[in-house]
């Protein structure tokens, strides 16, 4: 079995990765038996891939609100070469405030991994599901919380074995969140069976780039009351003066990517946040999967002198 490299988590890792676009006009790289031909997914997949042969956990990503899975493929190609496979499904192209059809796809998702994502990989790759990681960012955040607290209706039978809030956010304000609310202000609410988590916040989501425009990650309602909603073991760390969006690619084309670049209070540059974002990840992955915990402890102990940005705040519940 392939492990992630041992390399700063901050960086790029060893792994040679491809980026591959998987929709109903896939073929599968892989020779099926007609008896076993695998369906196509359920929704369109950007999949970030190492290409050596292994086999490496698998880590889904959900997208924020109005966003395309396209806009984070560097944060995917990053953690990708330490040595995973990172799905990012695009869950719909207009939505309304529901997120019943974002739960419900994601579910149908993780189904279909069991028996179609190993047929649309190179051949010498090999997916182990026993190491699944559900993430998300904004919107897409609180959708992965709501399918892995299974209390929604829609739930996978695959086992995830950790959880990532990417600056997550539940509606615009404390009594405006967006149906299902997930969030319930109770302290350590979120029952999920000792699943370890991780939540990242941003510094300056709570802040509102200008007057016509409410902050992009609102107090109330973003990674904070994820976090205090949290058990453990649980970690949370938010990064100064970086914005919502900002661990997205450099160059995010179109009329909704260039206006990520408008709506919310960003910092100087978009690097170092998704150098952040994705080293985290990579390091608390390799401390709840592989049972490596140097590099997260360094980042704790604030002696790892690789950390783009300052952090803010930490905290963690064991």
């Amino acid at each position: 079995m392939s492990s992630s490299s041992s390399r700063n988590a901050f960086e790029d890792g060893k792994y040679k990765t491809n980026l591959l676009t998987l929709d109903s006009s896939s073929r599968c790289c892989k020779i099926t038996p007609p008896s076993r031909a695998s369906p196509s997914p359920p929704k369109q997949l950007l999949v970030a891939t190492p290409v050596e042969e292994g086999e490496y956990p698998v880590v889904m990503l959900l997208h924020g609100y109005l966003l395309y899975n396209t806009f984070y493929s560097q944060l995917m190609l990053h953690v990708s070469s330490h040595g995973f496979i990172v799905i990012a499904p695009q869950l719909y192209s207009i939505a309304g405030p529901d997120t019943m059809d974002e739960i419900k796809s994601t579910a149908e998702i993780m189904d279909w991994l069991s028996d179609g994502l190993n047929h649309f990989l190179p051949p010498q790759v090999t997916p182990n599901l026993s190491k699944f990681v559900l993430s998300g960012h904004s919107r897409g955040g609180k959708t992965a919380f709501a399918v892995a607290l299974k209390k929604f209706g829609y739930s996978s039978d695959l086992k995830i074995s950790t959880l990532i809030g990417i600056d997550p956010v539940d509606g615009t304000g404390k009594g405006k969140q967006t149906p299902p609310p997930v969030l319930t202000y109770e302290p350590n609410s979120f029952d999920l069976d000792k699943i370890p988590m991780l939540v990242i916040g941003s510094g300056l989501g709570e802040t509102a780039r200008n007057p016509l425009f409410p902050p992009c990650a609102p107090p109330g309602v973003n990674h904070r009351e994820f976090f205090r909603e949290c058990q453990g073991p649980a970690w949370h760390f938010v990064a100064k003066d970086y914005g919502h969006l900002d661990m997205l690619d450099d160059d995010t084309k179109g009329i909704r990517g260039k206006s990520s670049y408008c709506l919310c209070k960003n910092g100087e540059e978009r690097r170092p946040m998704r150098r952040f974002v994705g080293g985290l990840v990579v390091s608390f992955l390799k401390a709840y999967l592989e049972g490596n915990d140097h590099e997260l402890v360094k980042i704790k102990d604030g002696c790892h002198e690789g950390v783009p940005v300052e952090i803010q705040e930490f905290e963690v519940i064991m």
